[in-house]
């Protein structure tokens, strides 16, 4: 198979989706890889190494699309590489398709089969492609919303763990899945007070455990979580639903309520956010302020730290990879479980329910199609 790695196109998005070290297996396994020119640079990954992995550098991403039977990204395409779509392509990248119709004509328009990998499922019924960058996301809000606590940004001036005689800073977390237990674990070590909120009881008591009954654990009611946000000096959004739109577990009304200079990290804005007053923003305009409160709504917080996003993302990638080349795209759908779950599009038919949903569209089981 020819398995193509383009540069990433999103704004300040700084990953790539195969390592040297992926090329080096996907080539020893006779493949052909071939690498946009400074496709990794921003990861520290550098031309030099592609080609000592046995990879083909090409100069532009045209050559890379036209020639790929599967493309390898970490973002979903953007509108600059729409032209690029074409019958029988496969691509394998996160998706996100709930809150992007435009995206999601294109792809079924052109047939083009997309392979997200946020839908991914194993065995366990765990979502191995999307842990890592949740993991690294929700370690990062806790960063980022200290950052954002300091005046310059609009913040109120606070230090997340205070100092002695000085309290510490509330620190409220939305959802107890990988992002949530990631900041939780962040927001502690920095010494904040935390409250953690979910609907699973069952994971409210696993997390007591977890940390020791150091953190406060909610139960998500909406009377609840409107308590909780406004006594909050930071709200880190971590809900997801896989595939499907974010609910909206904040409402406008919370957040106006708020205290003026708190700050929102929404880690759940590439799923359209769980916060209703969030809106996608970038790393070049990361942040606004709404009802006097700072909104953080980056939607590929990972891309900060490229080095090691990219290691972690193409940690769980690689096997997946390696069987989409081994045993060709076919093949791989129809024999391989895990990748079957990862099928958002088609032959021109959306094949993720979620999404179908989310969107008012038809759906078709991938089985009725292969």
């Amino acid at each position: 198979m020819i398995v193509g790695v383009p540069k990433e196109i999103k704004d300040h998005e700084t990953r790539v989706g195969i390592t040297p070290a992926g090329t080096k297996a996907l080539v020893g396994a006779g493949h052909k890889v071939l690498v946009e020119a400074s496709a990794g640079e921003l990861s520290a990954f550098a031309d030099r190494e592609y080609i000592s992995a046995g990879a083909t550098i090409l100069t532009t991403a045209a050559q890379i699309w036209e020639s790929a039977d599967m493309v390898v990204k970490v973002k979903e395409p953007i509108a600059q590489e729409y032209p690029y779509f074409r019958r029988g392509l496969a691509l394998f990248t996160y998706l996100h398709l709930a809150p992007a119709p435009e995206l999601t004509a294109q792809l079924l328009n052109q047939q083009v089969t997309g392979i997200a990998y946020e839908t991914i499922r194993d065995k366990a019924g765990t979502l191995p492609l999307l842990t890592p960058m949740s993991e690294v996301a929700g370690r990062m809000s806790v960063q980022v919303g200290a950052t954002y606590l300091q005046t310059e940004h609009g913040g109120r001036g606070l230090l997340l763990g205070g100092v002695p005689g000085v309290p510490p800073a509330n620190v409220c977390v939305i959802g107890g899945g990988i992002v949530g237990t990631n900041a939780a674990r962040i927001a502690l070590g920095f010494g904040a007070k935390v409250t953690i909120v979910d609907l699973n009881l069952n994971r409210l008591r696993e997390l007591d455990d977890i940390f020791n009954g150091r953190l406060y654990t909610l139960a998500s009611n909406s009377h609840n979580i409107g308590l909780a946000v406004e006594d909050s000096d930071l709200v880190i959004g971590g809900v997801l639903i896989p595939g499907a739109t974010a609910p909206k577990i904040v409402t406008r009304q919370m957040v106006s309520q708020m205290k003026k200079g708190a700050v929102i990290v929404d880690v759940a804005i590439d799923q359209g956010g769980c916060v209703e007053t969030a809106r996608p923003t970038t790393h070049s305009d990361p942040s606004y302020i709404e009802y006097g409160v700072v909104h953080y709504c980056v939607t590929n917080i990972p891309a900060a730290v490229p080095h090691t996003s990219t290691l972690a993302l193409t940690n769980a990638t690689l096997p997946y990879v390696m069987k989409l080349a081994k045993y060709g795209v076919e093949a791989a759908l129809r024999n391989e479980n895990d990748i079957h779950e990862g099928v958002n599009t088609y032959r021109g038919k959306l094949t993720y329910k979620a999404i179908a949903e989310s969107q008012n569209q038809p759906w078709t089981p991938l089985s009725d199609l292969l």
